[in-house]
């Protein structure tokens, strides 16, 4: 295989057209230009220059191998370019979060692609252990958690809260316990942590939302408000998914006197520096959740 250092350094000398000015160019002594193109006739076992004094022309051969080569060192810095630019609203940039909050930012991620169509966004929504497992073996760029992060390799900052609300059926104020006990629980893969974390702190009768008779359960975040809204149960949610729900005015959301609510930890590959598209989006992710856009985030 010949060596594109040598190539270049042929090119150049064609180019130029003489052996002390190619040196100036490529920041190499005379001496190293001749070696390349010694280097070059002896691996080829052909003669590429007809040299005359400080002056040379071309054999048959080294046209040939300029034609050729001339081709491929473009090619290679062409590579080199492209290889290290890293542009900050192009490229793609995969995104793994639970339900609520990828509710909450993929319109908003939109709108940054329509703004800048060289940007492609990939949202997944998934639990906590696949957000953070997809992290680890490199299948995500950044993901939002409402855990800090359990393994080594990924690391994690906290970047906002999300509130828990219950939810009821409209026209219903200050739920109590009875109603709650009448109504029945929407549940939903969340629902029990979710139930323990806001209905435990504000129910002296609350032990674990098997205390409630069933009366569904749905692992869509945006129909699980769907039952509640029919009059068929009452669910706890956080507020995202809350506020995205299509038809607010068939449901009565609560803010109950001892607050609830989620961290949310920014998460990715510990240790492993960010593309710039990478930190674009997450600027427009704090911005979506209203932070502010800049903060470059710090492992944990």
């Amino acid at each position: 295989m010949i060596n594109p250092v040598w190539l270049r350094s042929f090119c150049t000398l064609v180019e130029v057209g003489n052996f002390t000015r190619t040196a100036e160019r490529l920041h190499m002594t005379q001496s190293g230009v001749s070696q390349h193109v010694r280097k070059l006739e002896e691996q080829l076992e052909l003669s590429l220059l007809v040299r005359q004094g400080k002056q040379f022309t071309l054999t048959d051969a080294g046209e040939r191998l300029y034609r050729e080569a001339n081709v491929i060192v473009e090619s290679l810095s062409d590579l080199e370019r492209r290889v290290g630019a890293d542009p900050a609203f192009e490229g793609l940039v995969r995104i793994m979060s639970p339900g609520s909050v990828g509710l909450k930012l993929y319109p908003h991620l939109l709108t940054l692609q329509q703004r800048h169509p060289g940007l492609i966004i990939d949202y997944r929504f998934a639990p906590n252990s696949d957000v953070e497992r997809a992290i680890a073996e490199y299948r995500v760029d950044v993901g939002i958690m409402t855990k800090p992060a359990s393994r080594d390799e990924v690391g994690f900052k906290p970047v906002g809260e999300e509130a828990l609300l219950l939810v009821t059926p409209e026209g219903m104020e200050e739920p109590s316990w009875d109603q709650l006990m009448a109504l029945g629980f929407i549940d939903h893969p969340d629902g029990a942590h979710h139930a323990g974390l806001l209905l435990g702190a504000n129910y002296s009768e609350f032990h674990h939302s098997n205390q409630f008779p069933p009366a569904g359960f749905s692992n869509q975040i945006s129909l699980i408000l769907e039952p509640v809204s029919r009059g068929l149960g009452f669910t706890v949610l956080p507020a995202y998914a809350i506020e995205a729900f299509q038809q607010p005015e068939k449901v009565k959301t609560h803010r109950l006197a001892t607050p609830a609510s989620e961290t949310l930890f920014l998460s990715f590959r510990r240790n492993q520096p960010l593309p710039n598209r990478v930190s674009t989006v997450i600027d427009a992710m704090r911005e979506g959740l209203g932070l502010s856009a800049g903060d470059s985030p710090e492992m944990v």
